[in-house]
């Protein structure tokens, strides 16, 4: 059994080791995707339409249009962030979205004649059909929506539990090597290529006996080690964006792309954009809303950044926070 924290009211949940797609929190009626990280959403023309809907309709040109939607995909924690998104280029104004057998069997809740159905992926399918809760109606012994619904920005404890942990022994796959020092408290954290020749050992089960192997080092991660729990979480995201954003290259295009070309502003606006994203969704506060809503006051346009590579970016770094993931598939 995998333990997994529900991104709605952190409750740790059992789940089999061999389950994949869709996990509905008991409790709080959650819903996310168990990873299968090796192709966590393969609707490629999909994630091409959204770059495609950036930067030739101009959808979030304007700055201030993309901070709103940044913050939408951040309090919309019941959802990948990709579908967060889709949810917000159809209907900004959402709320909470669940299909109509969802609503009327967990919600006692009917959908209104004439409402408008929202369009999001599912993993291993095609699309499915939502209705934001403005479009039903209760009937009678309605139950009541999860609390983090109508109060979608408390922060809900500003702390993290095992994600920080999670994260570096996730990394680890990736060839990355995490590493602490004693530094100015201005100094929070960095990425580079490692030096070649090195290994580390990832752990591939915990189950007795507990299996094991040697990975590559790659990169090294350095962290502050007088940071907070919080704080270290906070940089180990925003650097990891660097790398899964393609920054600083690849060792496999498989995995992530090589996008070492961008100018600087682009990758801190992309690294920053899922660090506030990856943050948020946790319920922990960060400089990064900072970061953006400054950029949104000195400059009024977007830079060029991919929309599908934050998203992914966003989504595998949840992952890693939740559950242990299994090797990168070799390098074809």
């Amino acid at each position: 059994m995998t333990i997994l924290s529900c991104p709605g009211c952190a409750r740790k949940l059992r789940v089999p080791d061999n389950k994949r797609g869709t996990v509905t929190c008991p409790l709080c009626g959650s819903e996310w995707f168990h990873p299968e990280v090796e192709a966590p959403l393969d609707q490629d023309s999909a994630r091409t339409a959204l770059d495609e809907l950036f930067t030739l309709a101009g959808k979030y040109n304007s700055s201030d249009a993309y901070l709103e939607l940044a913050r939408f995909v951040g309090r919309f924690r019941f959802y990948s962030p990709f579908n967060a998104m889709l949810i917000h280029t159809q209907m900004p104004g959402a709320d909470f979205v669940c299909t109509a057998r969802k609503w009327l069997r967990d919600y006692r809740r009917e959908i209104k004649v004439g409402a408008r159905p929202i369009v999001i992926l599912q993993p291993k399918g095609p699309v499915l059909f939502v209705f934001d809760i403005s479009d039903t109606a209760q009937l009678p012994n309605a139950r009541p929506v999860p609390r983090q619904v109508e109060d979608p920005f408390q922060v809900r404890n500003g702390t993290i539990g095992g994600q920080l942990a999670g994260t570096i022994e996730n990394a680890k796959r990736d060839g990355v090597r995490v590493t602490e020092r004693a530094d100015g408290s201005q100094w929070a954290g960095s990425i580079q290529w490692a030096a070649a020749g090195q290994h580390q050992e990832f752990t591939i089960s915990k189950k007795p006996p507990p299996k094991s192997t040697q990975i590559p080092v790659s990169f090294e991660l350095l962290l502050n080690s007088i940071h907070s729990a919080e704080a270290k979480y906070g940089t180990i995201v925003h650097e990891l964006a660097h790398l899964y954003c393609g920054h600083l290259g690849t060792p496999n295009d498989q995995w992530w792309p090589d996008r070492r070309n961008l100018s600087h502003a682009v990758r801190e606006f992309e690294a920053e954009s899922v660090s506030y994203l990856v943050c948020t969704r946790l319920g922990i506060d960060t400089a990064s809303d900072e970061y953006l809503a400054g950029y949104v006051r000195r400059c009024p346009a977007t830079p060029p950044i991919s929309l599908d590579r934050v998203m992914k970016s966003v989504w595998l770094l949840e992952q890693m926070g939740r559950a242990s993931l299994g090797l990168r598939k070799a390098a074809k």
